[in-house]
């Protein structure tokens, strides 16, 4: 049976088909192309055994690989099945991003719906969806529900991707006490053991992958193992006791996501995660707003204050009302204060329990500063770190939002600073059991922050989060996150101290989850006056280019006041840049070498070019082909200056205006370690 309907839905054709597939289909096989017929993913049932493999232009990308689940109790889903049915549909809809790389997004895919029952009669039955889109593949899973499956509990994933060859990949371990905080690695495929997501390959024949998941809301985080050769399962973490996931029927997984591209831009102008995201569920986001900030922060890694209190306690109200009228002074949005709330005297990593959400240090008053932030035209910006003392953290959760939205407090940064598997959880017998941080137990929890976060009209800037799987398309207050080694790994130093090509390998990687904090614009390349030999490995001018490269909503001038107001120039790049984009392109780029980034300003004209490189001096040539034909425009060029290097020569930085229009070619000469930040706006415009 064949049938075919078409509807018109937001104006734009969507075209419905589907198929009835026979009975007893003990093997089968159904087949699902991408609206540009470039890829096609395959399903087949392998004596009962339920399969998939993708190819793209008619190679393979992903060999037959096993699909399912092990339970703890009942029989399995991974074999034994039958094809019920199997429905094609397709959809082309555009929908808007309320901030982001992208305003509009457009959802082009075709989705083929399995339902599988177990061949012997009984009643076990298994749904996959994959939906194909022109730059990747999603599939998940949903256990509908059905006779002795109240209760689920599963065991193992069996989900395999068998890749098609000894990729170079980019990686980061899995289960490892920093949680993503590591560097990545660059290595042949087969040198991979466990791993997080995203990890991104290259292939012999320079197509780009990357493997991550979509849409984590109930389930445990996805990482991978390489089971044999170049094929990898996945590997759920796990509960205390083993159990991967816990739920009842009907339970859905996250969305398994393949990238797949042409180039190493081609994975970061993709919407698929965001795609594989339900929409907004918030009716009002007119609360949300992108935007810059400074704060007391940087000077405790630095050594000049503490978090905790005492002689040197850097949360005090004088130091904020500086820090306020800094702001005030240049436009930033917001002041960003840690150590102002009892909890951090001691080690405060080891006692979490101890942490007071709505209770600020005496020398610390929490009530004027919020009123005089808002009478300068600022807003604080809240902190909450939470050693990982979650269950302290949840019973406070409440108090601790509403108190922000009674202060007028728009925004907050959290922080989970707990190793590997050391999340405490009490059962309801009273018994201590001890959580990985990325486990079910803590998806949940950071869900549970974000509802209640919103129902208080409070965005989020979430450090040591779980990773970023697209969510903030349906809770766009969850606007940005860590989840990998920031600028605070160059003040600690030493081997922790990231290298120069970090920042070149974090948009292929990382960042195609989503916005990260990286805490850019550190002046004070050397630390001079603070710390011996700890330093950052750049230029002044990759500081800038930072701002462009590494996507954040919320974006802060990390450095401090003194540092940016001896270095005026440059500084002005920092206020004058946006952190909410009409759209973004990838002009070039080599992952873990160089990467260039054009994004044009969503509340102007304004376009903006950020371009890095690792420990190798680069040349370019970009075409400024993205700007309007026929108009005239000024680029304001902060460029590494001819003598510039990141070992040798970091502050040496030249900044000049060129008039440029669409046909320009713009000259790039990146130094070693270096970038090159430009604003193009239109000739006559303001230059502030």
């Amino acid at each position: 049976m064949l049938r075919m309907l078409s509807t018109l839905v937001g104006g734009l054709l969507v075209m419905i088909q589907s198929a009835q597939a026979a009975p007893n289909a003990a093997s089968a096989t159904v087949a699902v192309e991408s609206p540009d017929k470039t890829i096609e993913v395959v399903f087949e049932l392998r004596d009962g055994v339920p399969t998939y493999s993708v190819s793209r232009l008619g190679k393979p990308v992903v060999s037959s690989s096993t699909l399912g689940f092990r339970l703890r109790r009942g029989p399995a889903l991974d074999s034994d099945f039958e094809l019920a049915a199997s429905t094609e549909t397709s959809t082309d809809q555009t929908w808007t991003q309320p901030w982001g790389e992208q305003r509009l997004i457009r959802d082009h895919h075709n989705q083929l719906h399995i339902e599988l029952v177990d061949k012997s009669g009984s009643s076990r039955r298994l749904e996959i969806t994959f939906r194909v889109f022109n730059d990747g593949v999603g599939f998940r899973y949903h256990i509908p529900e059905q006779p002795g499956l109240d209760k689920v509990e599963i065991d193992d994933e069996v989900t395999e991707f068998a890749l098609t060859g000894d990729h170079r990949a980019w990686w980061i371990p899995a289960y490892e006490p920093n949680r993503y905080e590591y560097r990545y690695t660059d290595s042949p495929l087969s040198k991979t053991f466990k791993v997080h997501t995203p990890i991104t390959f290259e292939t012999a024949n320079r197509t780009y992958l990357s493997i991550h998941e979509a849409a984590l809301t109930d389930f445990a985080s996805m990482t991978l193992y390489r089971t044999q050769g170049t094929t990898y399962q996945a590997d759920l973490v796990p509960w205390s006791d083993g159990v991967r996931v816990r739920g009842t029927a009907p339970m859905t997984s996250p969305w398994r996501m393949i990238q797949i591209a042409d180039s190493p831009g081609g994975l970061i102008e993709s919407n698929l995660i965001l795609n594989l995201n339900e929409p907004c569920q918030l009716e009002d986001v007119s609360w949300i707003k992108p935007g810059k900030y400074v704060g007391i922060w940087w000077e405790m890694h630095l050594g000049k204050a503490t978090w905790g209190s005492g002689p040197k306690h850097g949360a005090t109200t004088e130091n904020t009302r500086k820090y306020i009228d800094f702001a005030a002074k240049h436009g930033f949005d917001g002041v960003l204060v840690e150590g102002w709330n009892i909890g951090w005297d001691g080690d405060w990593i080891a006692n979490g329990d101890k942490f007071r959400f709505a209770k600020p240090y005496p020398d610390y008053d929490l009530a004027g500063l919020a009123d005089y932030a808002r009478g300068r035209g600022v807003r604080l910006i809240g902190h909450h770190e939470t050693a990982g003392g979650i269950e302290n953290y949840e019973r406070q959760l409440d108090e601790a939002f509403a108190l922000c939205q009674k202060l007028g407090i728009r925004a907050v940064k959290s922080g989970y600073v707990a190793h590997g598997r050391n999340i405490k959880r009490t059962d309801e017998n009273g018994k201590v059991h001890l959580e990985w941080h990325h486990g079910q137990y803590m998806v949940r929890h950071y869900r549970k922050v974000i509802e209640t976060a919103a129902r208080h009209h409070v965005m989020l800037n979430v450090h040591e989060p779980i990773k970023a799987t697209g969510i903030r398309r349906t809770f766009p207050n969850m606007m940005t996150r860590e989840g990998a080694c920031g600028q605070e790994f160059n003040a600690w130093g030493g081997d922790l101290r990231n290298h120069p090509d970090h920042t070149t390998i974090l948009p292929f990687t990382r960042l195609l989850g989503g916005p990260m904090d990286f805490t850019p614009g550190i002046f004070d390349l050397l630390f001079e006056g603070y710390q011996g030999n700890n330093r950052v490995s750049t230029t002044l001018a990759k500081q800038l280019a930072l701002y462009v490269v590494l996507y954040s909503p919320l974006h802060m001038a990390a450095d401090l006041p003194e540092n940016y107001e001896a270095r005026p120039e440059p500084f002005q790049f920092i206020k004058d840049v946006p952190t909410d984009w009409e759209t973004t392109e990838v002009l070039n780029a080599c992952i873990g070498d160089y990467v260039t980034i054009a994004r044009k300003d969503r509340n102007s004209d304004d376009w903006y070019v950020g371009s890095i490189t690792d420990e190798h001096a680069r040349e370019h040539e970009v075409e400024l082909s993205f700007l309007d034909p026929g108009r005239a425009y000024v680029a304001e060029i902060y460029r590494d200056a001819d003598d510039a290097d990141w070992d040798t020569n970091p502050y040496a930085i030249t900044i000049e205006s060129n008039p440029v229009t669409a046909t320009t070619t713009l000259p790039l000469e990146l130094a070693p370690g270096g970038g090159t930040a430009v604003r193009i706006r239109a000739a006559g415009d303001s230059a502030q």
